[in-house]
């Protein structure tokens, strides 16, 4: 099958299988647009008043809904990804190289992420749109979070040990929370399968999260709808021209991971042929961008991988970590959304503030579940590292929602490859790669 109709192909089921989320971004654009004639021309103002307020309860109700669930989809995560990797041969042989190249390509995929962001500064052109006195606050705020951190570094760093893990997670502080898990989970893995009891607890909470995950993201659509519906009552369709800068943006940044880091990745670590592992890898990728879901695609990831040349040995042990834990795109992506936040609310950030975002976000990206809308949700994760939360910046996270789903199949499509990428490195080096067998033309015959 030529390229041109592949990508053809994704976009189609791309399309269909988001259909309601772009309906519900349209219809929200529409009916925003007449209400912000309407509040023009002051015409049925108590009629556009009271649809404005059910509009705003509806876009509140759904960012709380993305809270709600952090916390104990971020604790799940962490115990089944480090728990069952286990203490074992197969840890020491995969698992090293495995957390060393995911590091790397997160690390740089955040770095050019900040690089980018920093450089074009998109979140200056929505300024004019977010209320000054808000923004005032939210600069106020992020300015003592940042004294208490330096006037107590120290203390700060103490901070993140929780006394009290049941406190941490009441008062929803993300990085104790974080810190007591990776300890337990560390501890888990290394007592043998009397864990096991504990560990299917954590599954069936992971399991129960992604479900009311994936409710929530059913209820994306009125969330979107409503979103998307005030910000235009409010700015009109004149948001779309700044917001558009931050999309371009994100996709360069993909773009730059898929041809730049990636190629860069396999010619200093193997000898693996990137056009030819694209090409092997191809139906995985169009999976991927369609279903918005690395979970989803994780099957078909794995038969495209061992039916060209790779191991079973390696796929199974590789790519289902790499669904859950390496989320490369999704760091990249929260680390410019959030520095476009602080733009957009006129914060200005330092060099540590920077770092810490990105540090933060590869935490977060590692915690997001493999389905649609779990990077947006997770992002919360790296607010509260500067003392925010998405209930505060209501206006901004109806800025990123307007083309979320759209980023969300570019930055699966992009994870997707990472892992694939990955496992064929690890293979390589491991000589668990058949090259008969991925350089065979008729091996190229599509999986789905």
């Amino acid at each position: 099958m030529k390229i041109g109709m592949k990508i053809a192909i994704a976009l189609g089921l791309g399309i269909k299988r988001n259909a309601h989320i772009f309906v519900g971004l349209v219809a929200g654009m529409i009916v925003g647009a007449v209400l912000h004639t309407n509040i023009i021309n002051n015409h049925n103002p108590q009629i556009t008043g009271a649809i404005m307020s059910i509009l705003g309860f509806i876009g509140q109700a759904f960012i709380r809904l993305i809270q709600m669930v952090v916390i104990p989809l971020v604790i799940s995560a962490i115990v089944i990804g480090i728990a069952s990797v286990g203490d074992n041969k197969q840890l020491g042989k995969f698992g090293t190289k495995m957390v060393l190249y995911y590091g790397i390509i997160t690390i740089l995929a955040v770095t050019i992420g900040a690089i980018l962001v920093c450089a074009f500064v998109p979140g200056i052109g929505v300024q004019s749109f977010i209320n000054s006195q808000t923004s005032a606050d939210i600069q106020a705020q992020v300015a003592q979070e940042l004294t208490n951190t330096k006037a107590n570094l120290l203390n700060q760093f103490l901070m993140f040990i929780p006394k009290n893990p049941l406190e941490a997670i009441a008062k929803g502080d993300m990085i104790p929370i974080i810190l007591f898990t990776l300890i337990f989970s560390i501890a888990l893995a290394k007592v043998g399968d009397i864990n096991r009891p504990v560990v299917l607890f954590f599954e069936t909470v992971f399991a129960a999260t992604m479900k009311v995950t994936d409710w929530i993201m059913f209820f994306a659509v009125p969330g979107v709808f409503a979103l998307s519906a005030t910000a235009i009552a409010d700015f009109g369709m004149s948001i779309f021209g700044p917001i558009s800068k931050l999309l371009g943006i994100l996709i360069a940044g993909f773009i730059i991971q898929l041809i730049v880091i990636y190629p860069l990745m396999m010619k200093i670590f193997s000898k693996v042929p990137i056009l030819t592992f694209y090409s092997a890898v191809a139906e995985a990728m169009m999976v991927a961008f369609g279903t918005a879901s690395s979970s989803a695609t994780l099957p078909l990831t794995m038969a495209c991988c061992e039916r060209r040349g790779i191991s079973h040995k390696v796929c199974s042990f590789v790519l289902p970590l790499g669904a859950t834990l390496n989320m490369d795109a999704t760091a990249l992506f929260q680390t410019v959304a959030v520095i476009f936040l602080t733009q957009a609310y006129g914060v200005d950030l330092g060099l540590f503030q920077i770092v810490q975002i990105a540090v933060l976000a590869i935490i977060a990206s590692s915690t997001s579940a493999g389905i649609p809308g779990a990077g947006i949700i997770t992002i919360a994760l790296v607010l509260n590292g500067l003392g925010l939360t998405p209930e505060q910046l209501v206006i901004g996270f109806a800025f990123l929602m307007a083309f979320e789903r759209i980023t969300d199949m570019l930055r699966t499509m992009v994870n997707v490859t990472s892992d694939a990428v990955v496992a064929a490195i690890i293979a390589d080096n491991e000589n668990e790669i058949n090259y008969d067998l991925l350089n065979n033309p008729e091996s190229y015959k599509e999986v789905i």
